[in-house]
């Protein structure tokens, strides 16, 4: 009995034939993934960060963030979208004009129910093993974020910050950025 082939891993040539649907499609490890549009307050924690970020980074001349939909090629077969990204001015040959050619300093990603595992899980392994500097997942419901830090063993969690305690999240990458949590969860 012959085996079957593995169904052929995806790759960047695959991904631009998309058609443009108005849902986020990644591949990671040659796999297909598709979400919906995000909730208004998944939306409502970009802008917040977004803008926060935005400041310090434009007032400090630190480097460029961009947001969702940003096409990050970590490989021929790893295309991801996150929610937002940042890069430092010492990388910014990886900015080209239609994506972003390797793994950003800084990843942001918004959880929902829906797209949890592929955030939590499989593109947090592609981040890591692409070699993202920093991770961070918030997760609207809990109202937390996982601070993720490149170890010389891969990423690791760093932190676990809760809106509730009060806590702020900064980070060596940006010294002096704060991120009051209340603030960014607020409803």
């Amino acid at each position: 009995m012959a085996l079957r082939d593995p169904a052929p891993k995806l790759t960047y040539e695959d991904y631009v034939l998309i058609p443009d649907d108005g849902k986020r499609h990644e591949i990671v490890d040659g796999e297909h993934y598709v979400t919906a549009a995000p909730f208004i307050r998944h939306q409502r924690l970009v802008m917040r960060l977004s803008l926060r970020l935005g400041v310090f980074i434009q007032d400090h001349g630190l480097g460029e963030i961009l947001g969702a939909p940003t096409d990050v090629v970590l490989s021929r077969h790893d295309i991801v979208q996150p929610d937002l990204l940042f890069i430092s001015n010492d990388r910014a040959s990886i900015v080209e004009e239609k994506n972003i050619q390797g793994a950003p300093d800084l990843v942001i990603e918004i959880l929902s129910e829906r797209n949890r595992r592929l955030d939590e899980v499989i593109k947090r392994q592609a981040y890591e093993r692409f070699g993202a500097r920093e991770y961070w997942i918030f997760d609207p419901r809990r109202k937390n974020v996982q601070v993720w830090d490149r170890t010389a063993e891969g990423l690791r969690r760093r932190a676990l910050l809760f809106a509730a305690a009060g806590d702020v999240l900064t980070t060596p990458m940006l010294p002096g950025l704060e991120i009051p949590l209340a603030k960014i969860f607020e409803e």
